[in-house]
């Protein structure tokens, strides 16, 4: 399931690499100090209104920009000797004035004003005095192109794992052609695990997706709806006590939907803003429909799932390795810290018999559990942000 972009039109953003940005219109300060300056893109310049005069100190940045050009524009503030991005506003159209507000050290910063008809325009840079206790870390612009190969690797290393899926989905079917269903539990959950790692493919598999590990949610007949297949349809049938006859049947379907996926997933397109988001959504929504049970349909296994859903997102992670580094160079060591902590929590629930159910759980250890993966992905929402294409910033 695909969360929205965390820069959401007139959202406020903060995290240990900062962009701010604020989309509410702003008059004069309760405490009666003068209104923000206002700051006026046009195409014959970026930034009238930004002046020494207006611009002076370190601290609390607040502009009014408006835009008078005939086109909608994408204003970031900016550090004129490396790039780094400091706040922005995206999608300023004419004539409806937007806030810019962030927090500054003293140094030099200059507006740029990209322009949907190509156009760039950069201001006169300005120099603040001074420090600012809170001021925010610039970011790197990330043009379009260096996610292509972060995406390569992912595709790689799905390429590379599907074979292992098809192997252990016949190894299923074989089961259930053979009435073997005591086998066939026991197959089941490693087939579902090699699908569940995949969690940033899910895109790229299209209707795939939803053929080989949908849930019943949302069919009109339930769990009993005739289009149900998948991994989570044989779920259920082989703990509700389903015969090898009713599921024979569905697994000769999962063989021939992941057969028909692998063959798809060359054409398959994979957008390469797919990872930074995969990065935060896969234990998002591991939280939502693993932590709580939510997809579980028998088998008790949802916690072995959120346990492949972190691996997932460490190989996620890894692929983005080479961007994340120089915008930040202490998320990764903390990210791993933290999945290590997971996944050694995840394992600890695990007994000789299998895993534990998350209703099954002391609450001491589910708390600890929500403790463990809300504070991951606190961390895993600053990723998207780091990573949002800033081609002409």
């Amino acid at each position: 399931m695909r969360r929205p972009p965390l820069r959401a039109a007139a959202a406020a953003l903060t995290a240990a690499t900062v962009i701010a940005l604020l989309g509410v219109a702003v008059s004069d300060a309760p405490d009666g100090r003068p209104a923000a300056p206002v700051i006026t893109v046009s195409e014959n310049g970026c930034g009238a209104g930004w002046t020494a005069s207006a611009i002076r100190h370190a601290g609390q940045l607040v502009l009014r920009l408006s835009d008078t050009a005939r086109d909608p524009a994408e204003v970031y503030l900016i550090a004129p000797g490396n790039g780094e991005v400091y706040a922005e506003v995206l999608s300023l159209l004419p004539g409806v004035p937007r806030t810019l507000s962030t927090t500054l050290d003293g140094g030099s910063y200059a507006l740029r004003c990209v322009f949907t008809d190509g156009q760039v325009r950069t201001s006169p840079t300005r120099t603040l005095s001074g420090t600012a206790a809170e001021a925010v870390a610039g970011v790197l612009p990330l043009p379009d192109l260096d996610l292509g190969a972060p995406v390569t690797a992912y595709r790689s290393y799905v390429t590379a794992a599907l074979p292992g899926l098809l192997a252990d989905s016949r190894r299923l079917d074989a089961d259930l052609a053979a009435g073997d269903l005591v086998r066939a539990r026991a197959d089941w959950l490693p087939a579902h695990l090699d699908y569940e790692r995949l969690g940033a493919a899910y895109n790229s598999f299209g209707d795939f997706d939803a053929a080989v590990d949908g849930t019943a949610d949302g069919l009109p007949g339930g769990t009993a709806d005739p289009s149900w297949t998948g991994f989570h349809r044989i779920e259920y049938g082989l703990w509700h006590g389903q015969s090898a006859t009713e599921l024979r049947p569905l697994g000769s379907e999962l063989v021939k939907d992941v057969q028909d996926m692998i063959a798809d997933f060359p054409s398959a397109d994979t957008d390469p803003g797919d990872l930074p988001l995969r990065s935060h959504e896969i234990l998002e929504n591991a939280l939502q429909f693993q932590l709580t049970g939510e997809s579980d349909y028998g088998s008790g296994t949802a916690l072995a799932t959120l346990q492949a859903n972190v691996q997932g997102t460490r190989t996620v992670l890894g692929t983005l390795a080479a961007l994340i580094t120089p915008r930040d160079p202490a998320l990764l060591p903390a990210l791993d810290s933290g999945l290590s902590a997971l996944d050694a929590d995840l394992a600890a629930c695990r007994t000789p018999g299998g895993w534990i159910a998350p209703t099954a759980l002391p609450l001491t250890r589910r708390q600890q559990l929500d403790s463990a993966l809300g504070g991951l992905l606190e961390q895993l929402s600053t990723v998207p942000d780091l990573l949002q294409g800033r081609p002409s910033a």
